[in-house]
């Protein structure tokens, strides 16, 4: 087994402690990656909690997919990016509700996967966050967790959602996806060749309090009076027109949510 020694920045209300960890590094198997247990055999250094924390970060992550790989692909060579920023962003990585620590990452929202860093080193291996429904990632102070949802044909699917509303009797949620469209030669020598392109989409999702799923909304006034129960419609007709929203806008559609809920 082989170690390697990280430095990582634990922020909390009270400070912010940097602390040193040994990370040991396992071969994961996928069962594994979706167990959604922590594993307890991890190499403390420092403190007792300094270990913990450090082998629990270790635990969360995914087996290593082609890290130089993912380093030497040059996007530039298509149209568009399979990720919704190229670059790592910071983040805190929390378990169960309760904060791990924090780590650099990217979204790849056509493998739907969150790919990981502990620095922003570009020297540093690239692995993936085990797909995992107890992990989440802050994004702009929303958790982003692996769900599974009902998707616009209807089907069961499993992916990252983005919590946009998460108190009341109806939830919301924004899905980052992607779709790969191949490049062309071409034809002859007076066309040009298409390169490969990636495309981004977002999509929007209700789960209502009870209903045990999460379902596709489209952004339109009757699709969203159609998810919301008999005696609550009307009263939500008329505040979407004396407020003038337009639900395409994602502030204008979280708004009417969260009347729903009051």
């Amino acid at each position: 087994m082989s170690q390697i020694i990280f430095t990582f920045k634990q922020k909390s209300d009270m400070k912010n402690a940097v602390f040193t960890g040994i990370l040991a590094l396992f071969t994961i198997t996928l069962s594994a990656q979706y167990s959604g247990q922590i594993a307890s055999n991890m190499t403390t250094g420092g403190s007792a909690d300094q270990g913990a924390i450090s082998g629990a970060i270790s635990s969360l992550l995914g087996p290593i997919s082609e890290a130089d790989q993912k380093r030497e692909v040059n996007y530039e060579a298509f149209r568009g990016s399979p990720y919704t920023s190229n670059d790592f962003q910071s983040t805190t990585l929390s378990y169960k509700d309760e904060v791990v620590g924090d780590i650099f990452y990217r979204f790849n929202s056509l493998n739907q996967e969150i790919e990981i860093k502990t620095t922003n080193s570009k020297d540093e291996g690239v692995r993936a966050l085990g797909r995992d429904k107890a992990i989440a990632i802050d994004i702009d102070g929303k958790p982003m967790k692996f769900k599974t949802f009902i998707d616009k044909t209807d089907r069961t699917t499993n992916g990252y959602l983005i919590t946009l509303v998460d108190t009341g009797e109806y939830k919301l949620y924004k899905r980052y996806y992607a779709t790969f469209q191949e490049g062309l030669k071409a034809s002859n020598s007076f066309a040009k060749d298409v390169p490969a392109k990636f495309t981004q989409y977002i999509e929007y999702y209700l789960e209502r309090e009870g209903a045990n799923r999460v379902d596709y909304i489209k952004l339109k006034k009757g699709s969203v009076l159609n998810t919301v129960s008999n005696d609550k419609r009307n009263a939500v007709k008329d505040y979407i027109k004396d407020n003038e929203l337009n639900l395409r806008k994602e502030v204008d559609l979280v708004q009417v949510i969260q009347f729903l809920n009051s």
